[in-house]
């Protein structure tokens, strides 16, 4: 790999689209995440000069992983626009179809993988199917396992996936009936479900088998993040416990982390401490789509048919839809889901984007956030059964979006003129997110609403006050305030929020975190019940008892809690979990 100056991978999958494609390139380079906001509004010339730029005269390394187009024409067309770069730059591709590889290939044969040693799958179960230093308790077990990782044919994924099944569970029975199940029988084609994977699915219980498979609205190769998800499954009444005081929240981390166990999730990235990124493998996402075929359906301008049975509907493009559309959606009155994706501003498809979201009176998710369509939402408070909204361009909301009772997220993603002024009739909403162009938060507003366990407030450039009836927030969980730059102080009031466990605060350069009360001398931030406090870019701080302190970009701060020098190194040694800058900090506490 040390050969090439620029090495760039871009997942294909289904759709080979050369503007799209030549997109994904760019924004796979460090240079091209300069243009990342430009890209979709670009001509193919415009983004053939940007890549040329990026390339020059370096020797690349493009790595096309899982390609399904087996059109020459495009793979021509492809080539033609990459005969770029210096001598030495290489193309590889990935593909599971033999006559992909035969169309795209330059080379006189394909090169095909094979599959994992044996006695390396063998290790590789061992180590996923075992606890540590447990495998030699249970031999027969070994001995089945052995026959399991025969029957996967090397794929490491099949290995692990089956492993992470077996994980904690001793019973003999169970092993074998998976090593003896009619689905090792099935004649494996190469666009077929492994075996392995479907096995591992049909062991999940119902109510996992349901999340997972409403994973497969989401694309290949797409980041997921586990509150994300968690909202979306949320929103769709997928979350259950026999416990009624768990939260929602709970069961749906729950959820994620069995999924995650059971390698339908991997490449995990922890952001910030607070929120966790996976993706899923092609292969899984796979699977994921078979289950879901006729109730997920994205609508392009090729779409000719709907059936009856769809509750999910994505559109990609909403300035490029079939002409009849109007018909295509008639008797849909059901549907749950809607995302509506439009790269250009037409408001033509504004107005006509009113009368199709009114059809769907049930719709319990509407997601406007990758959409430029610049809509009034005055009709928002018609969709009652509305639990997860999502909008980003859109200066003023309509009062109306206060009638959507059983709302539980509120994701407002670009800066509003202002919340609206009954926003605490939302008595349902538990996660909130937003950003305005106030100076201060009115009372009686968002202190109002009870039930907020997430509150966002982020890129508030000039508001200088939060609002001063917190007290009312007796079961807000998370709190998070960013890129506010003229926030000068929090409110008091912010003692009284009892369930608070973590508090993340970064880029509000002028936000002093220190307090003098009632003309006291000591000054102090409130004793929340918090795990854990993230903070970036902030002047400084004194703070008392903690789970969990990240400092970020706090030169001042870091400099005074360094290790048994810095003079608030005393107030911050008793908590477990100390990082500085990134880097972890041994507590004096054991």
């Amino acid at each position: 790999m040390n050969h090439f100056q620029l090495q760039i991978w871009v997942c294909v999958s289904e759709e080979f689209d050369i503007k799209i494609l030549t997109e994904k390139i760019i924004k796979s380079t460090e240079d091209g995440m300069r243009h990342v906001d430009k890209l979709k509004n670009m001509e193919m010339d415009q983004l053939q000069r940007i890549l040329r730029e990026i390339i020059g005269d370096k020797k690349y390394l493009l790595i096309l992983d899982d390609v399904w187009n087996d059109d020459p024409m495009k793979w021509n067309q492809l080539k033609e626009l990459l005969c770029m770069g210096a001598n030495g730059s290489k193309i590889l591709v990935t593909t599971r179809s033999n006559k992909v590889a035969s169309i795209m290939g330059t080379i006189p044969k394909a090169y095909e993988l094979s599959g994992l040693p044996e006695d390396e799958c063998v290790a590789l179960f061992t180590k996923c199917a075992f606890k540590e230093g447990q495998v030699k308790r249970y031999p027969n077990l070994l001995k089945i396992g052995v026959e399991i990782v025969k029957k996967c044919k090397g794929v490491p994924l099949a290995v692990k996936t089956l492993a992470s099944l077996l994980l904690l569970n001793t019973d003999e029975s169970y092993w074998k009936s998976i090593r003896d199940s009619e689905l090792w029988k099935i004649e494996q084609k190469e666009t077929d479900i492994l075996p392995a994977l479907r096995l591992s699915y049909e062991q999940l219980p119902a109510h996992l088998k349901k999340c997972f498979a409403y994973c497969s609205f989401y694309p290949k190769d797409y980041e997921f993040n586990n509150w994300e998800l968690i909202k979306f499954w949320m929103a769709h009444g997928l979350l259950e416990s026999a416990n009624q005081n768990e939260e929602l929240e709970d069961i749906g981390s729950r959820y994620f982390q069995e999924l995650g166990s059971r390698s339908f999730f991997q490449d995990f990235e922890v952001y910030a401490g607070i929120w966790i990124t996976c993706k899923m493998h092609d292969l899984v996402h796979d699977l994921a789509l078979s289950l879901t075929q006729n109730e997920f359906l994205a609508i392009t301008s090729s779409t000719t048919h709907i059936s009856h049975n769809v509750r999910h509907l994505l559109f990609p493009n909403f300035t490029s839809l079939p002409q009849d559309l109007s018909t295509l959606l008639q008797g849909l009155d059901r549907v749950r889901t809607a995302i509506i994706q439009s790269d250009e501003k037409s408001p033509s498809s504004q107005s006509n984007l009113d009368s199709y979201l009114l059809r769907f009176q049930y719709l319990r998710m509407l997601d406007l956030a990758h959409s430029k369509l610049e809509i009034s939402l005055d009709w928002i408070g018609a969709l009652k059964h509305l639990r997860y909204l999502r909008i980003f361009f859109c200066k003023k909301l309509p009062n109306s979006i206060c009638k959507l009772y059983n709302l539980q997220t509120l994701l407002l993603c670009e800066g509003i003129e202002e919340l609206p002024s009954d926003i605490r009739y939302l008595i349902n909403l538990r996660v909130l997110q937003f950003s305005t162009k106030q100076k201060c938060l009115p009372m009686n507003g968002i202190g109002c609403l009870t039930s907020l366990r997430f509150l966002g407030i982020a890129i508030c450039e000039n508001l200088e006050h939060l609002f001063e009836d917190m007290q009312g927030l007796k079961h807000l969980r998370t709190l998070v305030i960013y890129g506010c730059k003229s926030l000068i102080s929090l409110p008091q009031s912010m003692k009284y929020l009892t369930a608070l466990e973590i508090l993340a605060i970064g880029n509000c350069e002028n936000l002093n975190l220190t307090w003098e009360e009632k003309g006291k001398s000591d000054k102090h931030l409130a004793q929340f019940n918090l795990q854990k406090l993230t903070l970036a870019k902030l002047p400084k701080l004194n703070i008392t008892s903690l789970q969990h302190l990240e400092i970020k970009n706090c030169d001042e701060l870091s400099e005074r809690c360094e290790r048994e020098k810095g003079e608030d190194w005393s107030k911050i040694a008793h908590i477990p979990k100390l990082v500085i800058n990134g880097s972890d900090i041994d507590s004096l506490v054991d």
